[in-house]
């Protein structure tokens, strides 16, 4: 089974693929779609949108993850912020895929065991929980693989509880 995480940013937008096969999780791909700060708002939300659409569409996850959105002091942040984020969720609906999501002290709490746990802590123990051979060039593909990682554990809980 394969599952996508998403960190949205209008700067840049990690994402990632992950497949849980027979209890253990493998990355996939990973990537970074950065858009030109030069380029007009609603051409970098046409760039997120287009780019998160083409990387659901080609690895054909099951589901994907976001984190909840965040509450920032500087309002115009979290409304550009919103705008990345709901571009990338318009793009796994019109891929026709199922979402969910995860608060980021949830996202922190699965991979770390720490809800409290920074980004940095976050990118070092999904290094070692994906055995990356190298650490992911942003924290924000790093968050992606904890979203989607976190995905992956829910999933192996709810099919113990079925059991």
């Amino acid at each position: 089974m394969i599952v996508a995480g998403v960190d949205p940013g209008i700067q840049n937008t990690g994402i990632a693929a992950l497949e849980m096969n027979k209890g253990s999780i493998e990355p996939v791909t990973f990537e970074n779609i950065q858009t030109k700060k030069d380029d007009p708002f609603e051409i970098r939300l046409q760039t997120i949108y287009e780019n998160v659409f083409k990387f659901l569409k080609s690895y054909q996850p099951e589901i994907v993850a976001f984190e909840e959105i965040f509450y920032s002091r500087n309002v115009k942040v979290a409304l550009k912020m919103g705008h990345a984020r709901g571009v990338a969720l318009l793009a796994a609906a019109k891929a026709n895929i199922p979402i969910k999501e995860y608060s980021p002290r949830e996202v922190k709490l699965s991979v770390t065991g720490n809800g409290n746990a920074s980004k940095h802590q976050v990118q070092q123990m999904i290094c070692r929980l994906l055995n990356l051979s190298s650490v992911p060039s942003t924290y924000d593909i790093s968050d992606a693989m904890a979203v989607a990682f976190c995905l992956c554990q829910r999933i192996k809980f709810e099919k113990l509880i079925e059991k």
